[in-house]
């Protein structure tokens, strides 16, 4: 663990790429009782440096927001049953959406679980884990295993370009209701996307829990958030102002460094993690605002209060 690189670039490199730079900081979080504010608050003064992150001269960056989905699914395929989620094939050739959507691995038997609607699967592979409930009642929960190779196309950029969708427009909510509308032309839209997210199942995880996000902690709703790891350490604290899509509340706290996605480039870039249930979908699918970051790292006295990440 010691000489693992846990990423970012410059002084983000070089005061927080590897868990040396941490050691302390770590030692002392433990030490902090569990719900005291007011010791919270010093540990961050005392050990950490706030550092304001921009790129090509701006702070200001945008926020999106995931979620975990809830859908309906089987073990085996039958009835309203019949959409796959994939376990990961290994390396090897790298299909397209499309050819794996049209069997292109059936013969390797990957099925790990087979859900009511290919819309639904869709999304989970973009929030990159989910909750799957059994007819029994039971919940599988499954988590991102690996992707195809291919890079990630929004299919709400598509629809933009199309004149079907205004981009101020463009949420979670606005592209499920056009695929919907257009049974008949949905699935060659997914398609467009070619990268495709197969899954693994992540038993034990209590229903109070988050899934694990890429350090395999469990994601805490409003406190999780996924970055661009080649500007943000993983693990790192980050101070995040920004604006809540649905109550228009000014978004000012800090949150924690504990995931990455495909579509999360750039230095003033995360992905708010909301948590699970209708509430959570409706904030996650509708986030996309602008504000700021600045990145927590561990105090160096000699350093600036304020630089970026670059």
């Amino acid at each position: 663990m010691v000489g693992q690189n846990l990423g970012g670039r410059g002084e983000a490199a070089n005061r927080g790429g590897s868990p040396t730079n941490w050691r302390s900081a770590c030692v002392a979080a433990a030490m902090v009782p569990p719900g005291d504010e007011r010791a919270a608050r010093a540990f961050f003064e005392r050990h950490f440096q706030p550092w304001i992150a921009s790129i090509d001269g701006s702070a200001q960056g945008k926020f999106t927001g995931y979620y975990e989905p809830e859908l309906r699914g089987s073990r085996q395929r039958g009835g309203v049953y019949q959409t796959p989620l994939l376990r990961s094939p290994g390396p090897g050739r790298s299909l397209s959406r499309a050819q794996i959507v049209a069997g292109g691995l059936s013969k390797q038997r990957l099925d790990l679980l087979f859900v009511s609607n290919p819309i639904d699967a869709f999304f989970l592979e973009i929030q990159g884990a989910g909750r799957v409930r059994l007819p029994d009642g039971r919940d599988v929960r499954v988590s991102y295993a690996g992707q195809n190779g291919h890079s990630y196309v929004p299919i709400g950029r598509i629809l933009v370009d199309r004149g079907e969708l205004k981009l101020e427009d463009v949420t979670l909510q606005s592209i499920r209701a056009w695929l919907i509308a257009h049974p008949k032309q949905a699935q060659a839209l997914m398609n467009m996307n070619p990268s495709y997210v197969f899954f693994r199942e992540i038993p034990g995880t209590a229903p109070e829990q988050g899934p694990p996000g890429a350090l395999g902690a469990p994601l805490t709703p409003m406190r999780s958030i996924a970055v661009d790891k080649s500007f943000i350490p993983m693990g790192a604290p980050v101070w995040i102002e920004t604006t809540d899509p649905v109550t228009a509340v000014p978004i000012r706290q800090i949150m924690m460094a504990q995931d990455v996605g495909g579509a999360i480039k750039g230095a003033v870039r995360a992905d708010i993690f909301f948590g699970w249930g209708a509430a959570a979908e409706e904030r996650a699918g509708r986030m996309n605002k602008s504000g700021a970051a600045y990145l927590f790292l561990p105090r160096d006295v000699s350093v600036p209060i304020a630089a970026n990440t670059r």
